[in-house]
Formats: C-alpha cells, sequence, structure tokens
C-alpha cells in the first residue's frame, strides 16, 4: 500500500527565508515522486534536486524553489518520478534476432536454430550494431541499468559508454569455441582484459558470465570462483532453466545442477542465479541462506514453456529476487513495465495468493533490489540523496492511466513502457520528451534492417 506525504512550505520547521539559494544542475517538478526507498512511500508537492550527476535532496517543491537555483528546470504536472528500471538479465545484441525461431522449446530453440545464426553471423560488428538496437529500446523503456551477457563483451562496454547508459558487461564463458574465443582459457583471459579496460570508467562494471551449468565443465568454474572472489566481481549464470536440463544432469552424473554449483563454491551473496523454475524446498531455502539473487525472467520462460520460478516462496525464503527480460530473440521484447506486471501476476496465479507479490514489491524488484544483486545499492536503484541520478519520468495522463488511486499500482498494473517521456543516468538526459538524445535512431534502424537481410534474405 502506497503512503502518500504531501508537504509545503508552510508546514516546515524552520524558516526558509534563511536559506541561502544554491546552484545546481537541474530541478524536477513531477506530480509524484517514488523515491522506492522508504518502500510504499509516494510523495507529492516534491521536487528532485540534481547537481553533478548525482541527487542533491528530495525536498517539498515550494521549498526547492526557495532554496536551489537551477540551471534547468524539469516540470513534469501529470508525470510520476521514479528510478531507473534495471534490467537484471539480457543478452543485448540478440536483439537482431527478435522473432528468427519462435515457438519452440528451449534446447531445439538452441541448437538448430539460434547457435547455427550466431556461428554465422555473430561478429564484433553485429553485437555493436545489437546493442545499439536493444539501448534504444531499452531508454525509451525507462530501463538505465541492464546486466549483460553475450559474445564481444568489449562491443557492448563500448556502445553502452557512448550513449551514457549504465551496464554490468558479463565476461561470457562457454566451453565450446565461438567467434569470441576458441576455448575457457581464451574466454578469461580475454574477460580479463575487457574488465582491465572499463574498471574506472564510472558507469560500467563487470561480472563473470559462465553460460550454463551444462555448457561449462568444472575447471573453468573454479577457476571462476576463485577470480570473482579475488577481484570482487558478481558471477551471473543461467541456473535450472527447464526440467531437462536438472533430468540429463542427473543421468549424467547423478547430482542436480544447484547441488554441483554449491560443491563447487559458486554460490554464495556474489552468485545471480538466472530463470531458477526448477527448484526443491531445500534449494529455495539454500537461495535464502546463501543470500543468492534470482533473476527472474517470467516472460521468456512462459514463452519458452521452459517453467514458472517459484517467486513466492523465494520471496518468503529470504531470496533477493530481480527482474530480467532474457534476450529479445526469446522474449520478444525488452519491456522491463510489461516483466513486472507479469512477474506480479504469475506469483498471484501460482501461489493462490493475490498478496504474493504485490505492485510495490513487483516495483522494487526492478530497482532497488537489482542494484542490491549487482553491488549497487549504494549508488542505484532508488531516489535518495546521494545516490547518482538514475531517474525517469512516466506521465500517467493518458485513459490507460486515469484515474489514478495508488502510484504503485498504477505503475506496475497499467501504465506502459510507451508512457516514459524522460529518462537520465547518472544526471544526463537519454530520453527528452520522447526523444533519444544519445542515439541516432533513424541509422539504427538501417542497420538492424540490413542485418535482417543478411540473417533471414
Amino acid at each position: 500500500m502506497q503512503v502518500i506525504l504531501n508537504v509545503s512550505s508552510e508546514t516546515l520547521p524552520f524558516s526558509t527565508s534563511q536559506v541561502a539559494m544554491q546552484a545546481i544542475d537541474l530541478l524536477v517538478f513531477p506530480r509524484w515522486l517514488v523515491p522506492v526507498e522508504p518502500a510504499g512511500l509516494v510523495l507529492e508537492a516534491h521536487a528532485l534536486a540534481v547537481d553533478g550527476g548525482r541527487i542533491v535532496d528530495v525536498l517539498p517543491a515550494d521549498f526547492a524553489r526557495q532554496t536551489y537555483a537551477a540551471r534547468e528546470t524539469l516540470n513534469l504536472p501529470t508525470h510520476v518520478l521514479a528510478p531507473g528500471l534495471i534490467n537484471m538479465h539480457t543478452h543485448s545484441a540478440m536483439a537482431l534476432m527478435r522473432g528468427l525461431a519462435d515457438d519452440l522449446p528451449l534446447m531445439d530453440w538452441l541448437h538448430h536454430h539460434i547457435w547455427p545464426a550466431e556461428g554465422q553471423h555473430v561478429s564484433r560488428a553485429f553485437c555493436v550494431d545489437g546493442v545499439r538496437l536493444a539501448a534504444a529500446e531499452m531508454i525509451r523503456g525507462g530501463t538505465t541499468c541492464f546486466n549483460d551477457m553475450y559474445f564481444f563483451p568489449d562491443a557492448t562496454a563500448e556502445v553502452a559508454a557512448q550513449i551514457g547508459l549504465r551496464a554490468m558487461i558479463g565476461l561470457l564463458v562457454i566451453d565450446f569455441p565461438t567467434a569470441w574465443a576458441a576455448n575457457p582459457d581464451e574466454y578469461l583471459r580475454k574477460g580479463l582484459e575487457v574488465y582491465e579496460t572499463i574498471r574506472n570508467q564510472p558507469l560500467l562494471r563487470a561480472a563473470f558470465a559462465p553460460h550454463a551449468p551444462y555448457s561449462v565443465s568444472d575447471a573453468p568454474l573454479k577457476r571462476i570462483r576463485e577470480l570473482a572472489s579475488e577481484l570482487g566481481l558478481p558471477i551471473h549464470m543461467h541456473v535450472h532453466e527447464t526440467s531437462t536440463e536438472v533430468d540429463d544432469a542427473v543421468r549424467a552424473d547423478g547430482r542436480r545442477p544447484w547441488a554441483r554449483l554449491k560443491t563447487l563454491d559458486l554460490l554464495g551473496s556474489d552468485f545471480i542465479a538466472v530463470h531458477m523454475t526448477q527448484l526443491s524446498d531445500e534449494e529455495i531455502a539454500d537461495c535464502g541462506l546463501l543470500g543468492v539473487s534470482i533473476a527472474h525472467c517470467p516472460e521468456s520462460n512462459l514463452k519458452l514453456a521452459s517453467g514458472c520460478a517459484p517467486i513466492a516462496k523465494l520471496v518468503a525464503a529470504g531470496a533477493n529476487v530481480t527482474i530480467g527480460t532474457d534476450g529479445a530473440a526469446s522474449n520478444n521484447d525488452l519491456d522491463m513495465f510489461s516483466e513486472m506486471r507479469t512477474t506480479a501476476l504469475l506469483a498471484k496465479a501460482i501461489s493462490g495468493d493475490p498478496r504474493a507479490v504485490p505492485a510495490g514489491t513487483a516495483l522494487r524488484m526492478a530497482t532497488i533490489n537489482g542494484a542490491k544483486a549487482l553491488g549497487l545499492e549504494s549508488e542505484i536503484g532508488s531516489l535518495e540523496r546521494g545516490k547518482s541520478a538514475d531517474f525517469i519520468a512516466v506521465d500517467l495522463s493518458p485513459a490507460a492511466t486515469t484515474p489514478v488511486y495508488d502510484v504503485i499500482s498504477q505503475l506496475v498494473y497499467a501504465a506502459g513502457r510507451d508512457q516514459v517521456t524522460d529518462v537520465f543516468v547518472a544526471g544526463r538526459a537519454l530520453l527528452r520528451d520522447r526523444r533519444l538524445l544519445t542515439l541516432d535512431e533513424p541509422a539504427v534502424l538501417a542497420k538492424a534492417a540490413e542485418w535482417r537481410n543478411r540473417i533471414k534474405p
């Protein structure tokens, strides 16, 4: 349930006339402001003050006008201001394969369609153009940070830095050769080179990204654990995505993949487990006890008929549940608003409890929970003083979101990504009044059309 706070300067316990005007970069005056922390709070008649790329204040609007002299003012009388959404699992360059092989089971889709297409077409140029296409979609949809896993992570990092989008760059590891590397040793060597290149870039971080238990053997996983602990990097991995994956592992060595990863000491508070649709009660309990984060991708799982993660049980066990879209080749979009809604509705249906994942919980999964999983909770995920100014504005004036009784419910259950009008990352505008500022959208779309003709003429 939302808690609405409406404060004017007349009710403040001090005199605003005694406060000197402070020069700052930006003042934003929305109709509503949802800081996410504390949970459920909705502020009315408040402003967001930004300077040097950071939030310097969240304060009553009247007081903001008397306290700050802003170089720019953004008035949003029908909008809600919220933290930027964090897409916790995607393969961004695969936007160029959107709709390539639909309505197939995962292993058929991978082995007979996606992997052959990747073997023929994936290159650094493919990844540059694919990430640009994905970035245009994500920015328009209110995503300000994405956790990626794909080939040529150097290309993903380059594009994200160019356009000012925050990203966790996955250092992919897989046993078999691809256009990026020939073997696990080369994947790790090249991944560490990417890490060294981006480690001092403010909007970029790195995570080890072993593909899945069925595609990465023990030796590289052991090395990844050593390196992750040494460098303080997260580990991002597909786990228990399908019943076939689990059954095949049991037939191979008598263990479920989770048990194998636990034996290898891979699981911990730095581990991000993607999908997790096939879980025993013991494995669910492990997630809470070990501090594992879950990257829940409900729409991809539904489309591939992979199963449904037991989100209500995971939350009850104390797991940090986050939300991702997966790649556009299996989803088929990068729409975090849709994923929030599906997360909440699916959890209710599976658990039989309409209270299983309330709107506010779904919003936290898409914001502060994702920040915690990435180790960035002191930087992003909520609108608080001192944090980076990563925020979005959503217009609630259209018929589809009118009238407004509960702002947070409206964001999760009714609003669409087309209602995002403005997107800022570290105080820099990436979208203003629905216009992309750091991408040449016509050029991006033209490149995508070229790749479509190459891949499926």
